[in-house]
């Protein structure tokens, strides 16, 4: 019997959040490496169109807006955009359409691209009514990282075998970095989708004082407005207690976080997409985790990258200081 060719249009995937976007960034650089010639197309949700852009070997981003649309149910511009996305996805043909995902949204979403659909079986998948979509199933433990899943999935839908560390593929991306940004700084990643994965005030602002007294400004984003008021307090407690560098910066999308993330010198977050996105951009890192467990979706990077705290167990800050000096922040 004649080997069937290897795949050379492929369709990844992966539409939501941000962290589970970051996390299958590796995919797209294993498949390149194994298959330098295949095209790889991957749709997502709009926001993150322009970060999967910055990856060398994505040909092309199929933006796909199902979160407007749930918000604007009733709207009909919503409507007429997301079928105009959905008529660019149908026109495509691939040999193989990857979901990385393995919700019934995701599952929904391959089907609307013509090609067969591959994806984790029903033991495997995040939603089990995910699989009755795919013609190829494939078994990856959900005991993995993450990162891990997604790169053992791809290897086993395509034919190779992932190695080495995780390649996030932004390393030959170009940022710009901010005029008015002195360096060197740390970012504060404080903001994140739920309360209890906060970290307490009094720590980002011992932990503020701490780095600046080694020389470092401080850097503090935000998006919503109680984020601003959070941000705003953090960087008045250290402009009180020091003649500080602590800068608010103004509303920013995510292609500016990561122009500051990626000139920073060190990156500490809270259960948030963007620790990943610092992660990605190989930037030394240290996860703060508070009401979570880090074992199956913390950062995921090697030794520049480390996760500490828990579920009901926040880390303290000298724990936060030594993990940035093995991260490399404080070389």
């Amino acid at each position: 019997m004649r080997a069937m060719a290897p795949p050379s249009r492929i369709l990844l995937v992966k539409t939501s959040s941000l962290g589970d976007v970051i996390h299958n960034l590796p995919v797209a650089t294993d498949i390149r490496r194994a298959l330098p010639n295949a095209t790889i197309d991957w749709v997502c949700e709009p926001p993150y169109a322009p970060l999967v852009a910055l990856h060398p070997a994505v040909n092309q981003v199929l933006p796909l807006p199902l979160r407007p649309l749930k918000k604007r149910w009733y709207s009909l511009a919503a409507w007429r955009e997301f079928r105009a996305r959905r008529a660019a996805l149908a026109a495509q043909t691939y040999d193989l359409v990857l979901d990385t995902q393995g919700l019934a949204k995701s599952a929904w979403i391959a089907g609307m691209a013509k090609g067969p659909r591959a994806g984790y079986d029903a033991a495997s998948a995040r939603e089990p009514l995910a699989a009755r979509h795919y013609q190829f199933h494939h078994a990856v433990s959900r005991d993995l990282h993450a990162v891990v899943r997604n790169r053992t999935l791809a290897g086993a839908a395509l034919g190779y075998v992932p190695n080495g560390p995780a390649d996030y593929g932004l390393g030959a991306a170009r940022f710009r970095a901010w005029p008015d940004l002195a360096r060197p700084y740390a970012v504060f990643l404080h903001a994140t989708s739920r309360a209890d994965k906060q970290w307490a005030t009094r720590n980002w602002i011992a932990l503020g004082q701490a780095l600046l007294s080694r020389g470092l400004g401080i850097v503090l984003p935000w998006g919503a407005a109680h984020e601003l008021v959070e941000s705003e307090r953090i960087a008045h407690a250290l402009h009180e207690s020091s003649n500080s560098r602590a800068w608010v910066p103004p509303p920013m999308g995510l292609a500016s976080v990561a122009d500051v993330l990626a000139f920073s010198q060190l990156v500490v977050g809270v259960d948030t997409g963007l620790a990943h996105l610092a992660v990605a951009l190989d930037r030394p890192t240290v996860g703060l985790y508070c009401a979570t467990d880090p074992g199956l979706t913390g950062l995921h990077g090697g030794e520049r990258a480390v996760n500490l705290g828990g579920i009901d167990a926040p880390p303290e800050v000298d724990a936060v200081l030594a993990a940035l000096a093995r991260a490399g922040g404080l070389g």
